[in-house]
């Protein structure tokens, strides 16, 4: 790992931009170390940069003391993607505008981008539990179907708080059986790319022993403040 910039933020934050190999990655870190490490992923390979996953990021650095990461993994954010990748999102996105059924067609987008974003999360979390002053356990806060298959194959992770707005493949729907880490879903009742059915049998296959549904009525962008709240509580429970 090598970092390439940094940050001092005005909430106390140190913000890095960081190289794993080719995968790039940022970096949040608290005023106060050693943190715990949270791994905060945005929903279907949308990139780190986003404002919404920086936002989160900030305040939970900030206001709950940990360190938290996000790296753009194989076919996320600006990283290349291949022709058939291009072809099967441009397919799913006329498929979406006309109003198409398109659960097959996010299959075929969803299911290649968490086979190959996984690996690369790992690696990451290899490099980044080498620094001084990250400790474990580790947390994982975000896109749904990633921290399914991460949490399933890493015992390093803790806890899971997985954000039910994104199409979940029939693999990691399987996957979730085999979690049996502490479980928070947040579900927006309204939220039209996930309907509701779905995301309450994805809840009723997990693993876990332990695990908690949260339900807001709003669509896919109104996920209440508290609910990033209640997600630090949540990972304070389990990662304190």
């Amino acid at each position: 790992m090598r970092f390439t910039s940094e940050q001092h933020l005005d909430d106390g934050v140190l913000a890095r931009e960081l190289v794993v190999g080719e995968i790039p990655g940022t970096l949040w870190t608290p005023r106060l170390m050693p943190a715990p490490l949270i791994l905060m992923a945005h929903n279907n390979g949308l990139p780190r940069t986003d404002a919404r996953l920086v936002a989160r990021a900030r305040y939970v650095a900030a206001e709950y003391g940990y360190a938290v990461a996000s790296i753009d993994a194989a076919g996320c954010g600006d990283r290349p993607r291949s022709p058939s990748d291009e072809r099967a999102r441009a397919e799913l996105r006329r498929a979406m505008q006309d109003g198409e059924q398109a659960d097959e067609l996010l299959e075929s987008v969803v299911g290649p981008l968490v086979e190959a974003a996984a690996p690369d999360w790992r690696t990451a979390l290899d490099a980044l539990l080498a620094l001084p002053g990250i400790t474990g356990p580790v947390g994982y806060s975000g896109w749904a179907a990633l921290g399914i298959r991460l949490a399933a194959v890493e015992p390093r992770i803790a806890a899971v708080c997985l954000y039910a707005g994104g199409y979940v493949p029939r693999a990691q729907r399987e996957e979730a059986r085999r979690v049996t880490a502490p479980l928070l879903l947040l579900l927006q009742w309204d939220d039209e790319g996930n309907p509701r059915r779905h995301a309450l049998d994805l809840f009723d296959a997990f693993g876990s022993t332990e695990k908690t549904l949260h339900a807001n009525r709003g669509g896919h962008l109104a996920t209440p403040r508290f609910e990033l709240e209640d997600s630090c509580r949540f990972h304070d429970r389990h990662l304190r």
